[in-house]
């Protein structure tokens, strides 16, 4: 149930609190001309560059990563690696959700953060205080091929009294398009009691420093993909600038509530035990591993005609080494007209569809021992593109 890195976390004693870039040296990739990508004012002064307040690593050298101009960002670039991409020659979920939270992790190293795994503020360590996943959703546009450069943009922002939240927008670096976005939320969760708590006074001080103060808004010179929400769909000979949110529409998906799976469901993979690889630094399931377990229940048809575009999950327990898993899977109630499919047992059952010949699934991970929830998940899928 833990990510690594957490979800932001705040500063330790390395951080400048004054708002210092800690490793400004980074090497960057040059920019095409014809992109332009520049973040919007949230009602704060934009900060000049500063001197370094330390020498950087050789990690932060070679990172293709930095902080925005205004310190309340983060950007890094990505090259697809062979071993990253799957049956579709193009990256996975899976290796989305794992740049997603390298990405967050390097943010929260680059200004300073304690790299316990847990990127911990003073504070948080004091009162042996964590913070622990409570949703993840992504959706993906354009799957990036092998040797595709995606640059990655992050930030984080208070969410209430009880916990923060962490936002992404995925582009394709070479043409600038958004090929993907997505938002995270967070808890507090004492290490010792494994209870939730609120999030302090003193620790809301220590990690806001590097938050922004307002919703957080972008200008993107954008090339249209017709796989995108009606929001950001463009006319694919011209490009323009518009303001938005990371998840700007009301109602949009990252909000829905995931029902309760009913069982018996439609399509079950049981059994699955996490690997000793599938543990993170803090010894439990790390989160994309859940990714991979609701796939497994995915009926093999939709895999071979469809491509994931929307994953949400809802995460409700920890996971250990030893816990035994079910994944369950059912079509989601009409969205609109209906497509036959067939359950495990060769039965048939509808599967949701609307007009773009779109599917939805609801998930269910749960322990096989005594039933108890792990988590519940949603996903959309679309009909494949041409091959590349």
């Amino acid at each position: 149930m833990l990510l690594r890195g957490g979800a932001f976390s705040a500063c330790n004693a390395a951080a400048d609190v004054s708002g210092k870039c800690r490793f400004p040296g980074v090497i960057r990739l040059p920019r095409p001309e014809s992109l332009h990508v520049a973040s919007v004012a949230t009602g704060e002064p934009m900060s000049k560059p500063q001197e370094p307040s330390c020498h950087p690593s050789l990690a932060d050298r070679l990172r293709l990563g930095s902080l925005n101009e205004d310190g309340l960002s983060y950007k890094e670039k990505f090259i697809v690696r062979c071993y990253e991409v799957g049956i579709n020659k193009t990256a996975t979920v899976e290796t989305i959700a794992n740049l997603l939270q390298e990405v967050g992790c390097n943010h929260a190293q680059y200004v300073g953060f304690s790299t316990d795994g847990f990127a911990t503020t003073l504070s948080m360590r004091k009162y042996h205080l964590i913070w622990v996943t409570a949703r993840m959703h992504i959706e993906i546009y354009k799957y990036p091929a092998w040797s595709d450069v995606v640059e990655i943009e992050t930030w984080c922002q208070s969410e209430g009294r009880i916990g923060t939240r962490r936002d992404w927008i995925l582009k394709d670096y070479s043409t600038g398009e958004v090929i993907g976005r997505a938002t995270s939320k967070w808890v507090m969760m004492n290490q010792d009691t494994r209870r939730l708590q609120k999030v302090t006074d003193e620790v809301r001080d220590e990690y806001l420093v590097y938050c922004p103060k307002s919703l957080r808004t972008l200008v993107i010179e954008f090339l249209g993909c017709s796989n995108t929400p009606a929001l950001y769909k463009a006319n694919l000979e011209h490009t323009y600038d518009m303001d938005l949110y990371t998840f700007p529409e009301e109602n949009n998906a990252s909000l829905k509530k995931i029902a309760k799976l009913d069982d018996p469901a439609d399509h079950s993979k049981v059994g699955l035990v996490p690997r000793r690889a599938d543990l993170d630094m803090n010894q439990h399931v790390n989160n994309v591993t859940y990714i991979g377990w609701v796939l497994e229940s995915m009926p093999q048809e939709i895999i071979d005609s469809h491509e994931l575009q929307t994953i949400t999950l809802d995460y409700r327990r920890e996971c250990q080494q030893d816990d035994v898993v079910d994944s369950l899977t059912s079509s989601e109630p009409a969205i609109g007209d209906m497509v036959s499919g067939h359950r495990t047992n060769g039965t048939p059952v509808a599967a949701a569809r609307d007009e773009n010949d779109r599917l939805q699934f609801l998930h269910l991970l749960r322990l096989s021992n005594d039933g108890s929830e792990i988590n519940r998940g949603r996903t959309e899928w679309r009909k494949k593109p041409a091959k590349r």
